[in-house]
């Protein structure tokens, strides 16, 4: 489970591509990755993550390029779960764990690593740190994660987040290999 990894994953849904370098400890978690994508508009980010022990989130800071100008976000967790980007608090995101990077298949590895549910079964609800691709926009989005079976691979983990659902493949380590009308993993190192 732990070691490094490069990761490279078609997203289409942005008609795009994304490279991660992950880093995997027994609990933590730290990576930075690029993306450029084409939908909603052509864009290019940047980001870097960072989680604390049990693969709660620390830190996230992206930089968006687009026709609209350059945009960052510094987006982040204390030890008391208070979130801030750029410093000023964010309401409504009390019992969130993690954050969910828009259009980027790696940040829905953290719940699933917590709980083990690439592993076993079961099921869990969070209220996740969404941010929006472009525009870097917070906001609390309820999700939730079940473990449908293992796999040759590793697991298949149903994902919901309101009306929307897909079954997400993942490797043992619990990295995301197929995320179906978002990314697909075309390289791994």
């Amino acid at each position: 489970m732990t070691g490094h990894h490069v990761l490279t994953w078609d997203v289409t849904a942005s008609k795009g591509i994304e490279t991660a370098w992950i880093d995997l400890g027994e609990r933590t978690l730290s990576a930075h990755g690029r993306a450029v994508g084409t939908v909603p508009e052509a864009y290019w980010i940047t980001y870097e993550l960072e989680t604390g022990e049990d693969f709660v989130t620390r830190r996230l800071r992206v930089r968006a390029e687009s026709a609209a100008g350059s945009r960052e976000l510094d987006l982040r967790r204390d030890d008391k779960g208070r979130w801030t980007a750029g410093g000023e608090p964010l309401a409504g995101l009390e019992d969130a764990l993690d954050c969910d990077l828009g259009l980027c298949p790696l940040t829905n590895t953290m719940p699933l690593l917590r709980h083990g549910l690439h592993r076993s079964p079961g099921e869990r609800e969070f209220v996740m740190a969404w941010v929006s691709v472009p525009e870097l926009a917070v906001q609390p989005s309820p999700q939730r994660y079940e473990h449908l079976a293992r796999t040759e691979e590793g697991a298949r983990v149903r994902y919901t987040s309101g009306t929307f659902q897909r079954d997400l493949e993942c490797d043992g380590d619990g990295l995301i290999v197929d995320y179906p009308d978002l990314a697909h993993r075309t390289q791994t190192r």
